[in-house]
C-alpha cells in the first residue's frame, strides 16, 4: 500500500529492520552512508535497492535533513554499485518513488537500480 511520505519516519519499516539485521538480505555493498542489496521481488534481471543508513522517509526528507556528507556518500554509493556490478556500459535505470502518487511502499528512502535487459519507456503508457 502506498505511503504518505510527509509522515514521520517509522523505525519499524522493513528497511530499518534490514539495517538492524532483524531481516536477512543479500548484500551487494555497504559503507558508512548506504546499504545495497538485491530486491526480493526483482522487476528486472538485475534489481538492486540502495538505502541510506540514516532515517529518511523520502528524497525530499533526505535532501532537507541529511548532512552534505551523508548526501554525497549516498549518491557515491549508488554510482559505486552500478559500476561494480558492470551496469554502466549496457545501461541501467534509477528509480526513487516518493509518496502516494508514485506508489512508494516503504517509508525509508530507497533507490532502485534496474538493469540486465532493455527497460523500455520511462513511464507506462
Amino acid at each position: 500500500m502506498p505511503i504518505d511520505a510527509t509522515q514521520p519516519y517509522d523505525n519499524q519499516n522493513v528497511f530499518a529492520k534490514i539495517l538492524r539485521g532483524e531481516i536477512p538480505s543479500k548484500a551487494v555493498y555497504e559503507d558508512d552512508y548506504a546499504y545495497a542489496f538485491h530486491d526480493i521481488n526483482p522487476q528486472a534481471p538485475t534489481h538492486i535497492l540502495v538505502i541510506p543508513r540514516g532515517q529518511y522517509v523520502s528524497w525530499d526528507d533526505f535532501s532537507a535533513r541529511a548532512s552534505d556528507t551523508e548526501i554525497a556518500g549516498f549518491i557515491r554509493a549508488v554510482g559505486h554499485v552500478a559500476r561494480e556490478n558492470g551496469l554502466v556500459a549496457p545501461g541501467y535505470r534509477l528509480l526513487a518513488n516518493a509518496g502516494i502518487n508514485a506508489h512508494q511502499e516503504v517509508p525509508h528512502l530507497h533507490v532502485h537500480i534496474f538493469a540486465g535487459r532493455p527497460l523500455g519507456p520511462m513511464l507506462a503508457r
